[in-house]
């Protein structure tokens, strides 16, 4: 793995961003070598690292810890590992960062059930980057109560592809599992690939950020069907909230489908910290990853602001989309 867990200094070339947008076909022109000139109000001065891209570095940067703590990862009890993420500023091609994951916590949440937590910052010479958690519970903590947003009488196969479901508006994206793209990704988020991927060791494991980045796909193709103008009204990540079952995780293999679903937008207003202060209005998406079962893979909340609206937040740097 080519960043550890402490405060080493490593960079992102346009050629890791390059590999991770297409490993995941995320075509948001904040990521493009050429498009992000074409972006109104861009105040970034080049291209940006991918949100997920960040947070696929993290998860790996937190598993190495725990197994340097002792820990194999077993999914036996904590079936859940939740991502719980804000982010503060936008990281730069060729702009040296540094991460830091602290020592795994384990102890009880709030309603007494037993957790195991670390949390990780990400900075850069001008301030934060990311900052969160990553937590193990029994239950999800992303979306805990929300149902599958699935008619009865339809079968995840019979969904056709960017396709609206009649009765509640939710979008449905289809993809699939790729060993190769899972690779890229990780060689792409600065992660070394055979920790998850070794044919002469029969090693399968696909990271949690793989399908779970997908979402930002699915965002983007909701977005382009709507007609969303990408250069005229850019839209940026301020936070996510993901919740990924371990048992499904760990038991993906290649070409396995993934129906990814995502929930019209909500207007809500920040209440956190981060990029977003109190009170910035920002859209809110639930998104669900299903497999064959149909099975909740993740589940997860996602905001989004518009870049005009943080323009006056800019002087720290906006957030990764």
């Amino acid at each position: 793995m080519a960043a550890s867990s402490s405060d080493s200094r490593c960079v992102y070339r346009q050629i890791h961003i390059d590999v991770a947008r297409n490993a995941t076909d995320d075509f948001n022109p904040f990521h493009d070598g050429d498009k992000w000139t074409r972006i109104r109000g861009n105040p970034f001065g080049g291209p940006i690292v991918l949100g997920f891209q960040l947070e696929c570095l993290a998860e790996a940067l937190v598993t190495r810890m725990r197994i340097a703590e002792g820990d194999a990862g077993s999914t036996s009890q904590l079936r859940f590992r939740n991502y719980q993420f804000t982010f503060a500023g936008a990281l730069r091609v060729d702009e040296p960062f540094t991460t830091v994951v602290k020592p795994t916590l384990r102890g009880t949440d709030a309603s007494g059930q037993p957790q195991v937590s670390n949390r990780i910052a990400m900075r850069k010479g001008s301030g934060l980057v990311l900052l969160g958690h990553v937590r193990d519970s029994l239950t999800p903590q992303a979306l805990p109560g929300e149902s599958l947003p699935l008619p009865a009488d339809v079968r995840l196969e019979q969904l056709e592809d960017r396709c609206v479901l009649a009765d509640n508006g939710w979008f449905h994206k289809r993809k699939f599992m790729s060993n190769s793209n899972a690779k890229n990704l990780l060689s792409g988020s600065l992660v070394r690939q055979a920790d998850y991927f070794d044919e002469l060791e029969d090693r399968i494991n696909f990271p949690d950020m793989f399908p779970a980045a997908l979402i930002s796909c699915a965002l983007l193709e909701k977005a382009d069907a709507d007609g969303h103008d990408f250069y005229r009204d850019p839209m940026v990540y301020t936070a996510h909230h993901i919740s990924v079952d371990q048992r499904l995780a760990r038991a993906l293999r290649s070409a396995d489908a993934l129906h990814i679903l995502v929930s019209p937008a909500e207007q809500v207003e920040t209440a956190g910290r981060g990029l977003a202060g109190s009170g910035m209005a920002q859209l809110r998406y639930r998104c669900m990853g299903l497999v064959a079962g149909p099975r909740i893979l993740f589940r997860g909340e996602l905001f989004l602001a518009p870049l005009m609206a943080l323009s006056e937040a800019m002087v720290s740097g906006p957030a990764a989309p």
